[in-house]
């Protein structure tokens, strides 16, 4: 899938949040990529030859945040296309991929654990 289309995919996908969390994302930008860099896999302790992520929440989630939060950088929500078209057979999964990967991810923004998102479903 071409760059711009995935891109569409994802625009998609954030305008299907509903508006009361859409609106309450605060200093976090949404950026695609084209897949993770080995060096932050070995940062994370996963093997890079086996291991990939289809996306990454980096920054200080909502619920950390103190009157002290300020003057930093905007939180980072990466999205990775080639892994999420690798584990994907049919345009309707990758759509499906890209969905739960970016309610995923704005989850954390919002302070949401790994572990209470797979209770979830997710």
């Amino acid at each position: 899938m071409n760059r711009k289309a995935f891109e569409r995919m994802v625009a998609d996908a954030i305008s299907e949040i509903p508006d009361e969390l859409r609106d309450r994302l605060e200093n976090v930008e949404i950026v695609i990529e084209d897949e993770p860099d080995p060096a932050l896999l070995e940062d994370m302790g996963l093997d890079p030859d086996e291991d990939t992520l289809l996306g990454l929440y980096q920054g200080v989630p909502l619920t950390q945040r103190t009157s002290q939060y300020g003057l930093v950088l905007p939180d980072k929500i990466s999205i990775y296309q080639f892994p999420i078209e690798d584990s994907c057979e049919t345009l309707a999964q990758m759509k499906l991929e890209v969905q739960r990967t970016v309610v995923h991810e704005i989850a954390h923004h919002f302070g949401i654990s790994d572990e209470r998102l797979e209770e979830l479903g997710f």
